[in-house]
């Protein structure tokens, strides 16, 4: 049994059940906090015995003396930082995703500082959503250190994350591992501007129709890689404040389509022609590389062959909402 206590934020996400089922899997004890508290997404997953093995509490991270008080109260060794507030409900509510995006993961810093010596590890979620149009980044791949041009609120938000790693790197020696996802896909990613790709193979599961909103390059991160990487992340101790880029597929949105067709023979999938995604897709790992050595990477046809047959299961047994595909 491992002597790690895990604590993790937004567990009730695609990324945060993942996160959940590998830990699980491995026998690590896991917080799992979040402010909803039915675990939807990650019963998909996991089976209810595995359920029943982690430690759920129901956590607002804008509360930084709850929050402190439960990593002193579980003995927290390692922190994934994964709770936030995507694209839509930062544009609809800006203080709101402030008060969440960033005042909360200046909390999760300040838990870490001042329980420095018991919290060996720390890995958030970033995104790509930092960086600004893909013009702007003539050198490709695209390497982790460019200048940032967010175009929206929620990458402005993320921006102040790395920065706020930066600095507590900086001023209290304070380690951490941001992570930067592009499009995530896998069961579980039913929301956010890019969940069209694993909702394409949920239709496909389901032997419905199914357009994607984008098309062009991209680059896809099978949701079990990116967990397996977020706990790497978090057990690397990096002395440093590293913003990562993530790779592993580069391909264009046809190419999937082809990919899934070939998984899914007569799946009628398309895409949105000439409505390209407006981040570079080409991105350099070699940072990420550098550090945990070994990148997880599921072959892409093998990944959505995988979701299929979960998709397939939970459909026979009248658990996924349909009506995810008409949004």
């Amino acid at each position: 049994m491992s002597q790690e206590t895990f604590l993790i934020t937004g567990t009730m996400g695609c990324i945060g059940a993942w996160v959940l089922h590998n830990l699980v899997a491995e026998g690590v004890r896991v917080v799992a906090t979040d402010l909803a508290g039915d675990p939807v997404r990650p019963g998909l997953i996991m089976t209810p015995e595995e359920l029943a093995q982690v430690t759920f509490v129901q956590l607002d991270i804008t509360d930084l003396e709850r929050l402190q008080a439960l990593v002193e109260q579980q003995q927290v060794t390692h922190i994934i930082h994964l709770a936030g507030l995507q694209v839509p409900f930062c544009r609809a509510n800006p203080s709101l995703g402030a008060r969440v995006n960033v005042v909360g993961t200046v909390n999760i810093f300040e838990a870490a500082r001042r329980f420095q010596g018991q919290v060996q590890g720390l890995s958030y979620a970033s995104s790509l959503a930092v960086l600004g149009p893909a013009h702007l980044y003539p050198e490709r791949p695209v390497p982790d250190n460019v200048p940032l041009y967010p175009t929206n609120l929620y990458g402005v938000y993320k921006q102040a994350n790395e920065d706020t790693g930066r600095i507590y790197w900086q001023d209290w020696q304070v380690g951490s591992m941001g992570l930067r996802p592009y499009i995530v896909y896998g069961v579980g990613r039913d929301q956010g501007m890019t969940s069209g790709i694993a909702k394409a193979i949920l239709a496909a599961a389901a032997s419905r129709p199914y357009e994607i909103k984008f098309d062009g390059p991209v680059a896809l991160q099978y949701v079990d890689d990116v967990a397996r990487m977020f706990i790497g992340a978090a057990r690397a101790g990096y002395a440093g404040a590293a913003t990562c880029n993530l790779r592993n597929d580069v391909v264009t949105v046809s190419d999937f389509i082809a990919a899934l067709q070939k998984e899914a023979p007569g799946a009628d999938i398309t895409c949105a022609a000439g409505n390209p995604l407006p981040y570079p897709a080409d991105l350099d790992d070699s940072g990420l590389r550098a550090i945990l050595g070994v990148i997880p990477y599921t072959p892409l046809a093998t990944a959505i062959r995988a979701t299929l047959e979960q998709f397939k299961l939970l459909l026979a047994q009248n658990r996924v909402d349909l009506s995810q595909l008409d949004s």
